[in-house]
């Protein structure tokens, strides 16, 4: 994994806008609103995900199931094409690679990651923190042809030269794609789909025990 892509997702947002605000620019001042006003009433998520990573003429495909809980309790399983576990309990978080038998822990404090700002969209989330020059994306299409692509600048700095986040956003709110793309022309994209709202989460699906003879490394999780 690319580490710090990733300290952004549930906050989002274009700066805001002085004097007089053009038609098009309240739309996506709505828009955005909206979407705090969808994620914000949750208490937890799933969903399957694929995450693809292209640069330096290299793809990188994987896929598995999200949880995410509130507050910042998060698990990412991955099936595809090897498997890989990933879990906060909101203050620890580890980095599980069971064919390696290694083991990675760090603090979600000192969390520099591709998927940590997913945690935050059961959070505060306000879309118009984060982004600056929020807008609609008009050269390209969305995957889903009634769906909605936003682009804009991340206004807090993220591990890594990203310059742009691109989100791709259904009728009812939700966000079903995220694309962080770097000056370098890298990107890395995570797609969502199926996502259930407010299902029953147990507190011990975000915790992790050890398996017998594995060693826990502290620090950076590393990919």
């Amino acid at each position: 994994m690319r580490n710090g892509l990733f300290c952004w997702l549930v906050m989002l947002a274009v700066a805001p806008l002085c004097f007089t605000v053009p038609a098009r620019a309240q739309d996506i001042r709505q828009l955005a609103r909206a979407v705090d006003a969808h994620y914000n009433h949750l208490r937890s998520l799933e969903s399957d995900f694929t995450e693809i990573y292209r640069g330096e003429g290299a793809e990188r495909v994987e896929s598995g199931t999200l949880w995410l809980k509130k507050p910042r309790k998060m698990r990412w399983e991955y099936r595809s094409p090897k498997e890989k576990l990933f879990v906060s309990d909101g203050e620890a978080v580890w980095f599980y690679l069971p064919a390696e038998r290694q083991l990675r822990k760090t603090t979600f404090k000192k969390l520099d990651d591709v998927r940590s700002p997913i945690a935050f969209l059961l959070g505060k989330t306000k879309l118009e923190n984060e982004l600056q020059g929020l807008s609609k994306v008009i050269d390209q299409s969305p995957l889903g042809p009634a769906n909605t692509l936003v682009r804009g600048v991340p206004r807090t700095p993220l591990a890594g030269p990203v310059n742009e986040v691109q989100l791709e956003l259904t009728p009812s709110h939700q966000i079903v794609r995220i694309v962080l793309m770097e000056a370098d022309g890298a990107t890395t994209e995570f797609r969502f789909a199926g996502w259930k709202e407010n299902v029953e989460l147990s507190d011990s699906r975000f915790q992790f025990t050890p398996p017998a003879g594995v060693e826990t490394v502290e620090g950076e999780l590393g990919p």
